[in-house]
């Protein structure tokens, strides 16, 4: 609490300094005719969405922005929509639009017109819109966009004008940028540290005179790489989105100096190379990501693009010590588990979790992550929202003391793990074992419950099995067993020895901020000593 409040003072102090009308004059200074050098940006947009912004709709996640009526900031906008739109990603979907037979020039004007709107608001710093991260990633936007929207159609006054605005806006914001990373007002355990360096980088390599931004901003990213990223290139957060985030940061940086002619540096490359197979770990066959700590599926294409910037090729890593997640492939078999202890910067219950995936098909499932709500994100990184056991509708407590073993044959894995996160709740210590067999047809589980004492009082738990939108189930045997029907008519029957077994209603969040309904098998049972078992398994018919 004590460094809390410090780095709450420090931080109200900071945004007082920044709202003075003498630090606003600091940020003045020489205004450059042109940039010496254009990074590029290789991510493609969404020419719906760029059609969408022609007409003045500004969409992201699903959601709409009518800017025409509400303006850059408008009432009760969330952290999420400030990030979008002050950070001009959209700028991808105008150039992609920009491809569409006869709107080049449109597309390329409504860029402009929307960066002078822009500047029109927000010349002058702003705690949202000139917030590091925001700032960062609006800069490398800017730039690395100049190509399309910098383009006139035989005006070269209008040209001018629009040139010297931009330029000494471009160059006010890195000045600002170089400032917050002077003193220290940027968090490198924070993954907007990336966004906010890479502006600053973006900013040097293409403003002839300053260059020393390039050193300091590839000094914040390598800090930030210290700071985030672990031995075996997972996230520190243990989240497969934020892992692909940085990534992707850190693959627009090399591209970016790359075409600068400038050297990449050691520790950012090998930050890359351990990145892409840890991200490649998370990958299931149907080329989406597992639903872990706020990750949602993803898109394919950039994950594509992703993999083959990485150069990354073959089957997947077994183990990600670090991050503590274990991946077992038997035949056509394939689950991912979490062994380790919930992350500094995601605070997801969902301790021993696992899914599922039977060839292309998910079978068990995290319910996910919605992109924009917070209610549903509360919600969703509650402990029942993940294929887990729940103790008396409590999360477990997040940190607290884990650990894993694992045993591999040629045709079978056995692996189990433990966390302590309800010790302080209600003295139980949850074990989970895992054993895979029979070329990944036959699964079989053990959750185990066990304490010092007896328990005062019964205590509820609940071991929830999250199915896919598209697997069909139905209880049989007088609703002993379960049926579980895959596309395509594979069939696995689900059955356990303990506890009650009930069919119950589920939803899923796996793309976007589309709430699918689903289905969750979950076996109920009350546990009344200091030793508990309950055993399940799911094996292929047929």
């Amino acid at each position: 609490m004590p460094l809390q409040f410090l780095n709450m003072i420090k931080n109200r102090a900071s945004q007082m300094a920044y709202s003075s009308t003498l630090y606003d004059w600091s940020l003045r200074g020489y205004t450059p005719e042109r940039l010496i050098v254009r990074p590029p940006d290789c991510w493609v947009g969404d020419v719906d969405r760029g059609r969408a912004l022609f007409d003045g709709v500004l969409m992201h996640e699903g959601e709409s922005l009518p800017l025409a009526q509400c303006g850059w900031m408008p009432l009760g906008i969330t952290q999420p929509w400030i990030r979008h739109v002050h950070g001009f990603t959209w700028l991808r979907d105008l150039r992609s639009l920009s491809c569409e037979k006869g709107m080049g020039a449109d597309a390329r004007r409504a860029a402009r017109a929307m960066i002078q709107s822009w500047l029109s608001y927000y010349r002058h710093w702003d705690k949202d819109a000139w917030a590091p991260e925001v700032t960062g990633h609006r800069l490398s936007m800017w730039l690395g966009h100049y190509e399309f929207y910098g383009q006139f159609e035989g005006d070269d006054d209008e040209a001018d004008r629009f040139e010297h605005v931009f330029f000494d806006a471009a160059v006010r914001q890195a000045r600002h940028l170089s400032h917050v990373f002077s003193q220290k007002n940027s968090d490198p355990r924070d993954i907007g540290h990336f966004s906010a360096a890479k502006g600053l980088l973006y900013a040097g390599i293409a403003f002839e005179g300053h260059e020393a931004w390039i050193d300091v901003a590839l000094n914040e990213i390598e800090r930030a790489i210290e700071g985030q990223i672990a031995g075996d290139g997972s996230h520190r957060s243990r989240s497969p989105q934020a892992l692909l985030d940085v990534l992707k940061t850190l693959l627009d940086i090399r591209m970016a100096l790359q075409s600068a002619d400038y050297p990449m540096p050691e520790k950012i490359q090998h930050a890359i190379d351990k990145m892409g197979p840890a991200l490649r770990f998370f990958r299931y066959n149907d080329k989406g990501l597992g639903l872990f700590n706020g990750a949602q599926e993803g898109d394919r294409d950039v994950l594509d693009s992703v993999m083959r910037q990485c150069g990354i090729r073959g089957k997947a890593m077994s183990s990600l010590p670090c991050a503590g997640f274990e991946r077992i492939v038997h035949g056509r078999t394939t689950i991912v588990m979490d062994t380790g202890k919930a992350g500094e910067y995601v605070s997801h219950h969902g301790p021993l979790a696992f899914e599922m995936n039977y060839g292309r098909q998910r079978v068990f499932v995290n319910c996910g992550h919605h992109p924009l709500d917070e209610d549903w994100q509360d919600a969703l990184s509650a402990c029942p929202a993940h294929t887990s056991i729940t103790l008396d509708s409590r999360n477990p407590l997040v940190g607290k003391a884990s650990y894993s073993s694992r045993e591999d044959h040629k045709n079978a894995t056995l692996l189990e793990a433990a966390h302590e996160g309800y010790v302080a709740l209600n003295g139980f210590t949850h074990k989970r074992r895992l054993y895979v067999s029979d070329q990944g047809q036959d699964i079989r589980g053990e959750d185990s419950l066990t304490a010092q004492h007896d328990p005062q009082r019964p205590i509820e738990a609940v071991i929830r099995f999250h199915l896919h939108p598209k697997v069909m189930v139905s209880l049989i045997r007088e609703g002993q067993e379960a049926l579980l029907r895959l596309p395509g008519g594979v069939g696995w029957r689900f059955h356990h020895s303990g506890g009650e077994l009930a069919l119950e209603d589920s939803v899923y969040l796996g793309e976007g901020k589309q709430i699918r309904k689903t289905k969750q098998l979950a076996i109920y049972g009350q546990i009344t000593q200091k030793q508990a078992r309950i055993l399940w398994a799911v094996q292929r018919e047929g």
